[in-house]
């Protein structure tokens, strides 16, 4: 006996008998098998179907068994080759143990029909005991088709005694009765013709081809589209500022990305021959910005001018850059730039520099000097202020150093040391690399300052803020100082004499003093909208090595002073006291 009609026989409780004809062969005692004993691999395989022992297929495998003596157990097995996918077999196996239930009823439904007609038609003669089996009808192949009908199932129904025992051309003709005309596995259907095992066993018959659909177009990017910023400390704890490829420079007619365009579906068939439609990919457009167009080929996306590659969001565009060889001073005058400002000297006392895009300076940014940018700014030298240096940058500063200068920043600020400085940031303050010293002037930083040292021992006056607003606070404070010039100025000039030049004097000055009150007033109002999100906000924090005695520290309202040396401390608010941990 084969190893399926073994494992048929232990999950179906049927034990193979041989025809009378043949010689008596020593029986073997058999005790009942249980589930437990059910092979593992058998009992753990989804797609083995286990019947029930009142199933009506039983019924007939056990009238075929009483006409023929012995016959092979039933083996109901989806996937015998391992080959389907298991959330088909999932779906599909309930549907096909409902529909071979109904089709096993059916066929003994007919059974009982024909042996009812059979004995209405013996006139005259001594009717069948009961449990005589009927006879009349040909072998009989039943199919299951798969939901998405990419496959087909056989199982084949025996005849009852002159019924006519299964040939291909009765297959055939059940085959196309259901429209099976794909996919047909034509060696099986030649070997079961003939095949001991062809009654009561499952057969993948036949297997569609699935349909495919293409893959969407892409873009592939060869400059980046978020700018990292990060800074790379060496081993020996220092910061190399020139090194922070934050300029992306592209040449005229270099690519900036490649457009990979979408496949087409493939499509697929049925068992029953019938066509699957598959879906073509979807094209995407090339992200074309400002200072850059596609080519000849439509799939690159190249610059038109050199300069600096920035991914606005939605598309890339070319910054051109502006390159001072030298510094800043007469030979070039102030700079007021839409791109990025490449300075690969200092920027002298006395000039301003503002630019929409980065700024990169390769030296420093003298006292009295002015420096705005839209973007980074990288300082590789230092800032060496006079008290009157103003710095801004809408994003993040790098600097070796920063002393006597008044620093606004939105995002982060990195330096080594920061001496008297009167910094305002809306991120965080970092002041961990080379000496990492804050000492003396005022730092405000809505998140969190870091440093080695805060203080001296000198107990030179030190001041840290957290929390709030610290730039649009500066803007406010700037603008107000504003207002108070202007009002002096227009008082100066109302005590002069009648005249067309004090008219227009006065004129000018009325003109910038209400666009600085409206500008006030604006402030005013965004500072009111956000209260309500900076209450709800975490307050910032304060970490540092060592924080020296004299240090102040405040946190909205509250301030605490330092009166000794703290070491390897942590300052924020808990329950609304600052608290030294």
């Amino acid at each position: 006996m084969s190893i399926k009609e073994k494992i048929a026989s232990i999950l179906f409780g049927q034990q193979p008998q041989k025809p009378e004809e043949e010689p008596p062969r020593p029986q073997v005692e058999q005790q009942e098998q249980t589930s437990s004993e059910i092979p593992a691999f058998a009992q753990e395989d989804p797609s083995i179907i286990k019947l029930a022992g009142e199933h009506p297929l039983h019924q007939l495998y056990n009238q075929r068994r009483r006409e023929k003596g012995w016959l092979p157990a039933p083996w109901l097995c989806m996937d015998e080759d391992g080959v389907l996918p298991e959330e088909l077999i999932r779906k599909e196996k309930p549907r096909l143990e409902a529909a071979l239930k109904n089709v096993c009823n059916f066929r003994l439904k007919s059974i009982k029909s024909a042996g009812n007609k059979k004995k209405k038609d013996k006139k005259g003669e001594e009717e069948s005991e009961e449990d005589t089996t009927p006879t009349g009808l040909d072998a009989f192949p039943w199919f299951f088709i798969s939901s998405d009908k990419l496959y087909a199932w056989a199982l084949v129904l025996p005849p009852t005694e002159q019924g006519k025992e299964l040939s291909r051309n009765i297959f055939l003709q059940g085959m196309e009765e259901q429209n099976i005309t794909y996919g047909v596995n034509q060696r099986l259907v030649d070997r079961l013709s003939h095949d001991e095992n062809r009654y009561f066993n499952l057969f993948l018959i036949a297997q569609g081809k699935p349909a495919f659909d293409g893959k969407n177009g892409n873009i592939v990017d060869y400059f980046p589209r978020v700018v990292e910023r990060v800074l790379q400390v060496d081993e020996f704890d220092q910061v190399d500022y020139t090194a922070l490829n934050l300029i992306h420079n592209v040449k005229e007619g270099q690519e900036i990305c490649r457009l990979i365009r979408p496949t087409e579906g493939e499509p697929g068939c049925t068992v029953l021959g019938q066509d699957i439609p598959a879906k073509s990919g979807k094209s995407v457009p090339l992200p074309k910005g400002r200072n850059t167009e596609i080519s000849e080929d439509e799939d690159a996306l190249v610059a038109s001018v050199s300069g600096h590659v920035e991914f606005t969001g939605r598309s890339f565009q070319v910054k051109p850059v502006l390159d001072i060889d030298g510094d800043v001073d007469f030979s070039t005058g102030n700079i007021k730039f839409l791109g990025d400002v490449n300075i690969k000297g200092d920027v002298l006392t006395g000039f301003t520099v503002r630019a929409m895009g980065s700024v990169w300076v390769g030296g420093v940014i003298e006292a009295g000097s002015t420096v705005e940018a839209g973007g980074d700014l990288t300082v590789v030298k230092g800032i060496l202020g006079d008290g009157t240096t103003t710095v801004r940058a809408q994003r993040c500063i790098f600097s070796k150093y920063i002393e006597n200068a008044t620093i606004y920043v939105r995002e982060n600020l990195q330096t080594d040391a920061i001496i008297n400085g009167n910094i305002y940031c809306d991120g965080e303050v970092l002041v961990r690399s080379g000496r990492g010293t804050i000492m003396g002037g005022r730092i405000w930083a809505a998140k969190r300052v870091s440093a080695t040292t805060v203080g001296s021992k000198s107990e030179c006056r030190t001041s840290i803020a957290l929390g709030g607003l610290p730039c649009t606070n500066f803007e406010r404070e700037q603008v107000q100082r504003e207002l108070k010039n202007l009002e002096m100025e227009l008082e100066k000039l109302e005590c002069q004499l009648d005249s067309p030049v004090k008219s227009s004097l006065v004129s000018k000055v009325r003109v910038k003093l209400n666009t600085a009150e409206l500008r006030l007033q604006q402030l005013e109002e965004d500072l009111l909208d956000i209260q309500e999100e900076l209450e709800d906000r975490d307050e910032g924090r304060l970490e540092c090595s060592v924080a020296y005695a004299g240090t102040e520290i405040s946190i909205d309202d509250e301030m605490i002073r330092l009166r000794h040396e703290e070491r390897q401390c942590v300052v924020k608010m808990v329950c609304g006291e600052i608290i030294v941990m």
